[in-house]
């Protein structure tokens, strides 16, 4: 279901819970899914031993995607237009991911309603770990 110009204003925003503990196996899921066997997301022996990391990490657009989530669970599937994040700080496995995307503008543009967000997912220690901006189309 889409959503409608009229039923939200700037400044309204949605916090959502996105992944709780974050397993590594969820890791080794989109290693297969992207085609992206970057050892740093799959192998722990590598990832400390050549790399210098305490562990394997999230890769990014995962945690991109799960933050993606939180917008089209919000606006409706199909309705993104724009959407780009900053990766500002690593996902461990173990994590717990919290987003919260807020309505900064809403315009007019060729004819359509859109609504621009500011978009930021942060760890259970409240680390941002994503930051970005989103516009998405409304109907009227």
């Amino acid at each position: 279901m889409a959503l409608k110009a009229s039923a939200v204003s700037v400044g309204d925003t949605r916090t959502e819970v996105l992944v709780e503990d974050l397993k590594r196996t969820q890791l080794v899921m989109y290693a297969g899914a992207s085609g992206d066997y970057n050892p740093l997301h799959t192998d722990d022996l590598f990832t400390r031993e050549v790399a210098g990391y305490p562990g394997v990490f999230a890769h990014g657009m995962l945690s991109m995607g799960i933050t993606g989530r939180l917008l089209t669970d919000w606006v409706g599937d199909g309705r993104l237009t724009k959407y780009g994040v900053r990766f500002v700080n690593q996902v461990w496995p173990g994590d717990t991911l919290t987003g919260t995307a807020e309505i900064t503008d809403i315009r007019t543009e060729d004819g359509q309603q859109l609504a621009d967000f500011n978009v930021i997912t942060v760890n259970q220690d409240d680390t941002p770990v994503i930051t970005g901006t989103a516009t998405a189309r409304l109907d009227p």
